[in-house]
């Protein structure tokens, strides 16, 4: 294995003023258009290092990040894999315990950073006010896009007013010793950056933000019927509940999502109505279940795409969803033994 990829640069010449953290998991192409990126940054070379870790333990992402590598500066970008644990939050904490600079950036592997954002981002934390620093996400148009996006992209540009997220994150390294770093529970990429947000604003200071540090974010290709996969990142909703239920109120979801559950009350109860011979009430708690369901496909077609199959998604999934997610919901609440709905 090349020395500069093994978790220890061949050489250390100079301390970096910032640590960049990226972890990956079967992404090879994507992985490369940001270290690309990374390796483009107006900041000097010797002032910082980027730290690959892979989440999937992948030799062909391996080869790619080392082939990559040979064309740049020892010191500047290092391979790890996490010695145990999986998912991101494990990948990060990985790489920020490997990191040699006393502020950590955080960004995702589908990402592509601005030129400047290390420099903003460098700035931003110097001022000594803050124990992390959010910067901002843009998640710029698809090529040859309708005028209305796609549910999914409309879903993705969520990231553009997230308070913060570890696409675009500034964090002493003293801040994430105190509390920790990631809670490795949250296996995949949901919550686990609120999560971190809300202990660094409990335990070891105040969150700033710097717009200025600018992190692009494609929207990803995905196969039909994303939504219905992404059902899985409630189980983790009750997991932050359970941590920070006063924040997660105030923060993140005021309310439960009373239609989803209606709606599956309602289609549970018909059969036993019409069981017990009230086969009226029957047609009945169906037809509310459905017009619920209508009113939930309405506002996500109301300002996204109307191509045929796009619509035909939302109809489909939109009958789906509500079960998927109190599946997950209830799941979430008895893994983490909270009252969650």
């Amino acid at each position: 294995m090349n020395a500069l990829l093994d978790g220890e640069p061949a050489t250390a010449p100079r301390q970096p003023r910032i640590s960049v953290v990226v972890p990956t998991y079967g992404r090879p192409p994507l992985l490369l258009r940001c270290l690309q990126a990374l390796t483009e940054q107006s900041l000097a070379h010797e002032d910082y290092e980027i730290l690959v870790v892979d989440d999937e333990r992948s030799d062909v992402t391996h080869a790619a990040v080392e082939a990559f590598a040979a064309g740049w500066p020892p010191g500047l970008l290092r391979y790890l894999r996490a010695d145990q644990g999986r998912g991101p939050a494990a990948a990060r904490n990985a790489g920020w315990r490997a990191a040699r600079a006393e502020i950590v950036a955080f960004t995702d592997d589908d990402t592509v950073p601005d030129a400047g954002w290390l420099d903003y981002g460098l700035g931003a934390m110097a001022t000594g006010r803050w124990a992390a620093v959010a910067g901002r996400v843009v998640v710029p148009r698809p090529e040859g896009a309708d005028d209305r996006p796609t549910d999914h992209e409309l879903m993705t540009r969520g990231l553009e007013t997230a308070e913060f997220v570890t696409a675009n994150a500034f964090v002493r390294r003293d801040a994430l010793e105190r509390i920790g770093g990631f809670d490795e529970r949250f296996r995949r990429a949901w919550r686990e950056d609120s999560d971190l947000q809300f202990r660094l604003e409990s335990e070891a200071g105040e969150v700033g933000r710097c717009d200025a540090a600018v992190v692009l974010h494609p929207v990803r290709p995905e196969r039909w019927g994303v939504s219905l996969r992404q059902q899985k990142n409630v189980f983790y909703d009750a997991l932050l509940y359970a941590k920070h239920p006063r924040r997660y109120r105030e923060r993140v979801r005021a309310m439960p999502p009373w239609d989803y559950l209606a709606i599956v009350v309602l289609v549970l109860a018909a059969p036993l109505l019409a069981l017990g011979g009230a086969s009226g009430s029957a047609v009945l708690a169906l037809l509310v279940a459905l017009g619920l369901v209508a009113a939930f496909a309405e506002r996500r077609l109301r300002a996204t795409s109307r191509r045929p199959a796009h619509v035909a998604e939302m109809l489909a999934t939109s009958l789906l969803i509500p079960f998927l997610a109190v599946w997950w919901r209830l799941r979430g609440a008895w893994h983490f033994r909270v009252w969650f709905l």
